[in-house]
């Protein structure tokens, strides 16, 4: 498969959705926040990952309008904190998302974790979305497979992504295994481990040989993977950089010195950790 900038992963409803894109957690500084979103735009970023939690949503509808790209050129994705999980507070959440964004749809929406007892009727909430078509695509994150079992069991329409932990200490491969037989796409977070993975023997080996960073074959080794990737940076430079991955190849024996490197280590919480609210 070629990979470019502009390539797309097809969800199991058809939309197209951008298999590179930009993730603001934490990104917190409102005008650092609009500044990053626009320089990753400029760029040539086609895809940003938000959440209610992140409180930057109101700073993702101001750079995508900045930016001078029409709405419909950008895909957003945005997803439900825990408090706010439930089935009536989900519709109201999303009222909210979607007015501090300024738009009148979101491109993808997401459970942001399986909140015991409520996760359920929170995506039945998310369907509801869908089926009104202020969502064109729905989804969930932090969900193990016995949380999708159990939504797959009852839902009119399966979940489209699934937003997991992932990186090369935590390759997640049987999750994945189960999302790819069931057609959810699977989009990574936290992709460089939060930097624990720069300093990486093999990582190191294999970046050298193609002139490239540690975090430039991470990002390469998301993609080559069927994995959908949002790096996160404010530091212009560095959101180029994470954006440069697209002139190289990663041999199957480098892919799987990679994949080698799994330790199913975390650097956040499982998401059977989570308790009931």
């Amino acid at each position: 498969m070629e990979l470019t900038i502009n390539s797309t992963k097809t969800l199991h409803n058809g939309i197209e959705m951008p298999r590179f894109g930009l993730g603001v957690y934490k990104m917190t500084d409102k005008e650092a926040a609009v500044d990053a979103m626009v320089t990753a735009l400029n760029g040539g970023y086609r895809a940003i990952d938000t959440a209610s939690l992140y409180d930057n949503e109101r700073e993702v509808g101001e750079a995508v309008r900045a930016s001078g790209l029409k709405r419909e050129e950008v895909f957003v994705t945005s997803k439900v904190w825990n408090t706010d999980q439930g089935y009536d507070q989900t519709l109201r959440a999303f009222e909210a998302s979607l007015e501090r964004l300024g738009f009148d749809y979101l491109d993808l929406y997401l459970t942001h974790w399986a909140v015991p007892g409520k996760y359920e009727d929170t995506y039945r909430a998310i369907q509801r979305l869908y089926d009104e078509k202020v969502v064109r695509s729905i989804g969930v994150s932090n969900h193990q497979q016995h949380h999708l079992e159990k939504i797959i069991a009852t839902a009119n329409t399966k979940p489209m992504v699934n937003q997991i932990e992932l990186h090369p200490h935590l390759t997640q491969e049987p999750l994945r295994a189960f999302c790819a037989e069931n057609g959810i796409a699977v989009t990574s977070w936290s992709p460089l481990a939060r930097g624990t993975l720069l300093d990486e023997n093999v990582l190191q080996q294999i970046a050298e040989s193609h002139g490239k960073s540690v975090a430039q074959v991470i990002i390469r080794w998301h993609l080559q993977s069927d994995l959908i990737v949002i790096p996160k940076s404010v530091t212009p430079s560095r959101i180029a950089e994470n954006a440069d991955v697209f002139d190289f190849a990663l041999s199957l024996e480098e892919m799987h010195m990679i994949d080698a490197l799994n330790q199913n280590r975390r650097t956040g919480m499982h998401p059977d950790s989570l308790t009931a609210l």
